[in-house]
C-alpha cells in the first residue's frame, strides 16, 4: 500500500483554515516543500495516534450480591422516611443494610450516598437505597462510582423503566418532593421489576463503555 503523501497545497490548505497543527497518518510521506511551507506558516506535523483494536476495559461489579439484600442510607432531610423505608423493604422480605444516618442533625449526603453505592459495587448487596431533600444529589454521587446505575425515581413509571430498560441498581428519592406512601410503592416497583435484557442490554453496555473511557489505564 502506497504510503501516504503530504504536500505543500496539503500544508496550505491548513494554514488557509487556520490551523496550527496538522495531523498526518503514521508512515505519511512529508514532501520537502510541504516541511518548507510548514516551518514558514507556524505549522506543526502531530502523527495521528493508530486506533487501539483491543477491547476497552469495563469495570464489573461483583456477581456475589446475595438476592433480595438492600443497602439503605439517608442525610438529615431523608431521615423521617427512612426507618418507614426499612420496615417496608423487610415486609417484603428483603434484607436491609443500614448506613446511617441516625439523627436529624445536619450531615453531607455524599457520604451516605457513597457508603450505600459501595455495597452495590462491591456485592454485599443486590441494590441500593438513598433519601435525601430531593433525590438528585445523591444519585449524582452513586453515578461517579464505576458499575453503578443510580436513578431518581419520582414515581412508579419512572421506577419501572429504571429496571426494566437501564438496569439500574441504585434508586435515590426526596423526602421533601415525595410522600412517603409514593415513595413505598417507588421502592416496591424497583425492587421487583426485573431487567428485560435484549435491546436494552446493549444500550446498558454503551453505558459502560462510556464510563470504562475514563478509568485508570483506559
Amino acid at each position: 500500500m502506497p504510503r501516504p503523501l503530504i504536500s505543500e497545497r496539503t500544508v496550505f490548505d491548513a494554514a488557509t483554515s487556520g490551523k496550527t497543527e496538522l495531523v498526518i497518518p503514521p508512515g505519511a510521506l512529508i514532501t520537502a516543500l510541504a516541511h518548507d511551507a510548514a516551518k514558514s506558516r507556524g505549522i506543526r506535523f502531530v502523527e495521528e495516534r493508530p486506533v487501539s483494536k483491543e477491547p476497552v476495559a469495563r469495570f464489573a461489579l461483583s456477581k456475589s450480591a446475595p438476592t433480595k439484600t438492600l443497602a439503605i442510607g439517608c442525610d438529615h432531610a431523608g431521615f423521617a422516611y427512612k426507618d418507614e423505608l426499612r420496615k417496608f423493604a423487610e415486609s417484603l422480605a428483603w434484607t436491609i443494610t443500614d448506613v446511617g444516618t441516625n439523627s436529624d442533625q445536619s450531615v453531607d449526603y455524599p457520604d451516605f450516598a457513597f457508603a450505600v453505592s459501595r455495597h452495590v459495587q462491591r456485592g454485599t448487596t443486590r441494590f441500593g437505597l438513598m433519601i435525601d431533600g430531593v433525590g438528585v444529589g445523591s444519585a449524582i454521587v452513586a453515578n461517579k462510582l464505576p458499575g453503578i446505575r443510580a436513578a431518581l425515581c419520582p414515581d412508579v413509571f419512572s421506577a419501572y423503566n429504571a429496571r426494566a430498560h437501564n438496569d439500574a441498581n441504585v434508586l435515590t428519592l426526596g423526602s421533601r418532593t415525595m410522600g412517603i406512601e409514593v415513595c413505598k410503592r417507588v421502592l416496591s416497583e424497583f425492587l421487583t421489576t426485573v431487567f428485560e435484557g435484549g435491546r436494552h442490554e446493549r444500550r446498558v453496555e454503551k453505558i459502560g463503555d462510556v464510563e470504562s473511557r475514563f478509568l485508570p489505564g483506559s
